[in-house]
C-alpha cells in the first residue's frame, strides 16, 4: 500500500503497561490475525523454522505501531519485535486496512507457543493473542529438513554372556555429535546408567553399553546433540519377562511378602499352591491382584509350596520363595489309636492352626467330613474316626488360622484299626515316622503294619534372616 515501516527487536517491557484507548478509537481497529510455520534454508547451514504472523489493522492518527510477541510455553522464554509506522503515511491513510507481516522468530519442533499483538502505544481494549503448536517430526516437510528430527538410524547386537548391547548409528549429520544411552521406559525412559557419545569426528560410529538384566523396557535410545533433538528410541526386548518375576521380598518381622515390577507390565498376580504330582499351582481365594504397580500380601505363612503366579498374555511363570527352607516353619504330627487319630502341632514360633478330615476327591480338591477343630502350638487334638472315614482318599488336614495366606498341609491314606486291640505302655508297638516333602501326598509305605502308628508332615526348621529373595 505504499506505507513505510521499521522493525527492530524489543524486550517488551516499555510497551507492557497499557492504558485507555481515546474515544475516537475503536477497539476493532486489529482486525485480524493469523499464524503459521515457514522453513528457512539458507546453503552451507541447517535448516530452521520460523514463525509466520500476518496482522491486519486499520490505521488511525493514535496508532504508531505493532509489537508483536512470541512467548514459549515450554521454556518461558519470549521475543518481541516492534512495527513502526511513517507518521504522515498513517495520517493520509486514516481508517485504511494494512496487512503486518513479520517471519523472524526462530522456533523449535513441536513447541507451544502463545502469540500477542499489542498496540504502539499499548492500549488496554486492543490487543489479539492466540496459542500455536509448531508441528512435529510427524509432519513431512520438517521431518525432512530440520536437523532435530534426523535422528539416524540404530543397529544393535546382544552379547548376553558379557552382558553388553553394541550400537551402530547410521543415517545422522555427520558433524554433529550424538548421543547413545539405555533407558528403561515408564511414563518417561530413565537412565540406566551413563550414557555415551558419539563425536561427530570420529570415523567409527559405534558404542557398547552394559546392562544388568534384559527386561521388557530396557530400550536403546539416540539423539543428536542439539537442543530440543528428536529421540529415536528402541525397545527390543518386549517378550524378555523371566526377570521380572525374581524381585520378590519377604520380611518376617510383618510377615509380608511383597513384589514390585522392575517395569510396567500387564500382569495379574496370584498366590498359589504348588502340586507336587504335576507341578501345577493351584490359586489361593481372594489372592488376584490385577496390574498392580506393586503387590503386597500381608501375614503370610512360609510354607514351601506357597508361590507367587505371574500371569501375562505371553504366559504364566511361578516363584516359590519359601521352596528352599529358610525361614521358620511347623509341623504337624498324628497318632493312630484304634477309632481315634490324635493330631499335634509343633512350631519355632506361637502360630494357631485348624483341623478336620477330609475326603480327597480330586488332586486339589479335599472335601471336608467332618467336624472343625481348633488346635494352638504345644496342645493336641484328638479326632474320632469311624470305618466309613477311613481309607485310602481320606486326609488330616491342618492350616493356620493366625494368617491370611496359607496352605494346608495333608496327611492321607489314613487306615484305623476296629478289632478290639487295647494298646499300653506294656506292649509298645512300632511307630513309623515319615517326613512328608509334598503337603499333599505321603508315602504307600504307610500301610496298617501295626495298630498304632505315627504320621507327621513336616516343614523345613532351619531358619535364616533373608529379606531379600532372587
Amino acid at each position: 500500500m505504499g506505507i513505510h515501516c521499521k522493525s527492530k527487536p524489543s524486550s517488551g517491557i516499555f510497551n507492557s503497561f497499557c492504558h485507555s484507548a481515546p474515544a475516537s478509537l475503536s477497539s476493532m481497529v486489529l482486525k485480524s490475525m493469523k499464524i503459521s510455520t515457514v522453513i528457512q534454508c539458507v546453503q552451507g547451514s541447517p535448516c530452521s523454522l520460523h514463525l509466520n504472523i500476518k496482522g491486519t489493522l486499520s490505521l488511525d492518527e493514535n496508532i504508531r505501531g505493532l509489537e508483536i510477541c512470541s512467548f514459549s510455553l515450554d521454556t518461558q522464554q519470549s521475543q518481541c519485535t516492534n512495527v513502526r509506522f511513517a507518521r504522515k503515511k498513517s495520517k493520509i491513510l486514516n481508517g485504511k486496512k494494512v496487512q503486518v507481516q513479520f517471519n523472524c522468530f526462530e522456533v523449535n519442533v513441536a513447541q507451544h507457543i502463545y502469540v500477542t499483538m499489542k498496540t504502539v502505544p499499548n492500549y488496554c481494549e486492543v490487543k489479539m493473542s492466540q496459542e500455536y503448536y509448531v508441528e512435529d517430526c510427524r509432519n513431512s516437510d520438517v521431518g525432512k529438513h530440520i536437523p532435530a528430527c534426523l535422528a539416524g538410524k540404530l543397529d544393535y547386537n546382544v552379547d548376553r554372556t558379557r552382558k553388553v548391547i553394541s550400537v551402530n548409528v547410521s543415517n545422522f549429520l555427520r558433524d554433529q555429535d550424538y548421543y547413545i544411552r539405555l533407558c528403561h521406559k515408564w511414563f518417561t525412559c530413565e537412565d540406566v546408567g551413563q550414557f555415551a557419545v558419539i563425536r561427530g569426528k570420529d570415523s567409527l560410529k559405534s558404542v557398547s553399553l552394559k546392562y544388568s538384566q534384559l527386561l521388557p523396557c530396557l530400550c536403546i535410545e539416540g539423539w543428536l546433540a542439539i537442543p530440543d533433538a528428536r529421540r529415536l528410541q528402541l525397545c527390543p526386548f518386549e517378550n524378555d519377562t523371566t526377570s521380572l518375576w525374581d524381585n520378590i521380598v519377604y520380611t518376617p518381622v510383618t510377615q509380608t511378602l511383597a513384589w514390585e515390577p522392575a517395569c510396567p507390565v500387564l500382569v495379574i498376580v496370584n498366590l498359589c499352591r504348588l502340586m507336587k504330582s504335576n507341578d501345577h499351582c493351584e490359586d489361593i481365594q481372594d489372592s488376584s491382584k490385577r496390574f498392580p504397580e506393586k503387590v503386597k500380601y500381608s501375614r503370610v505363612d512360609t510354607h514351601p509350596r506357597l508361590c507367587m503366579k505371574f500371569t501375562t498374555k505371553q504366559g504364566s511363570w511361578v516363584k516359590c520363595p519359601f521352596a528352599h527352607g529358610e525361614f521358620p516353619a511347623w509341623k504337624m504330627r498324628t497318632a493312630a489309636v484304634a477309632d481315634r487319630i490324635q493330631v499335634f502341632f509343633t512350631s519355632q514360633t506361637k502360630a494357631h492352626f485348624s483341623v478336620l478330615v477330609c475326603n480327597r476327591t480330586q488332586l486339589a480338591s479335599c472335601e471336608s467330613v467332618g467336624m472343625r477343630h481348633s488346635v494352638s502350638v504345644g496342645d493336641s487334638v484328638s479326632i474320632t474316626m469311624s470305618r466309613e472315614m477311613c481309607g485310602s482318599t481320606i486326609c488330616i488336614q491342618g492350616w493356620r488360622t493366625d494368617v491370611d495366606y496359607s496352605v494346608p498341609l495333608q496327611i492321607c491314606d489314613i487306615h484305623c484299626g476296629f478289632r478290639g486291640q487295647t494298646y499300653g505302655n506294656e506292649n509298645p508297638a512300632k511307630a513309623m515316622t515319615h517326613r512328608n516333602v509334598s503337603p499333599l501326598s505321603l508315602s504307600p509305605l504307610l500301610a496298617p503294619l501295626t495298630p498304632l502308628f505315627l504320621l507327621s508332615a513336616v516343614w523345613p526348621e532351619r531358619m535364616k534372616s533373608v529379606h531379600s529373595l532372587h
